[in-house]
């Protein structure tokens, strides 16, 4: 079995950060920060359209492209203030691994997520990690997801994630999705859930759920 997280809101909650980091930004240029709870509903499809919804919302005329690069000057300085990887996450993929390589698919950029996941001891856990500025583009494009077939051709596939683009990604691969309904981005679906009865409200449950994709 081949395993993709999802990064942020998956395996770290790092919903903090990022907000205070486009807080800074907006301030940079005299606009007001945004609430947390607002910046979460923009996460989830990459720096560069989580950077132009802010600036859209705030009301700004800055290019898109010189506030990206405030913004991702900021984060970096901001990355490990108050961000950490889900309760009982670090034991799971201690778990997990044991089931076949272990990959993280995110739409952030490769080298804060390769800082991350350093710095909060999972990195040795994946054997690819894929940024959101490879090759492959961004979800819900599921190109990075299927170049992961090959670690083991003919195994199982899975993508683990909380936001809709994770669970487009895995429907247009056309693999299972198991829904990690305790991430930031989970608010985003709103009242229409991801059609998945693969569930987890917590990562402990992680290792139990992928037995069920073991046997479909």
């Amino acid at each position: 079995m081949i395993i993709a997280f999802d990064l942020d809101g998956t395996l770290i909650d790092s919903a903090r950060d990022l907000a205070d980091a486009i807080g800074e930004m907006l301030e940079s240029y005299g606009s007001p920060a945004l609430p947390l709870d607002t910046v979460i509903t923009m996460v989830g499809e990459g720096a560069p359209v989580l950077v132009a919804r802010a600036v859209q919302r705030s009301g700004l005329s800055a290019p898109v492209e010189e506030a990206l690069s405030r913004f991702l000057s900021i984060y970096d300085r901001r990355l490990m203030n108050h961000t950490r990887a889900y309760p009982g996450m670090i034991e799971t993929l201690g778990i997990v691994v044991r089931r076949g390589p272990l990959a993280v698919l995110t739409n952030k950029p490769l080298g804060p997520s390769i800082g991350l996941l350093e710095a909060l001891g999972m990195r040795g856990y994946f054997s690819r990690v894929i940024g959101g500025d490879s090759e492959y583009g961004r979800k819900p494009d599921p190109a990075g997801l299927l170049s992961l077939q090959a670690l083991t051709p003919g195994d199982q596939l899975v993508m683990i994630g909380d936001s809709p683009a994770d669970w487009k990604a895995a429907v247009h691969a056309g693999v299972p999705f198991v829904f990690a309904k305790y991430g930031f981005g989970a608010s985003k679906f709103g009242s229409e859930l991801p059609d998945t009865d693969l569930v987890i409200e917590h990562p402990r449950e992680l290792d139990r759920v992928l037995d069920r994709v073991g046997r479909a």
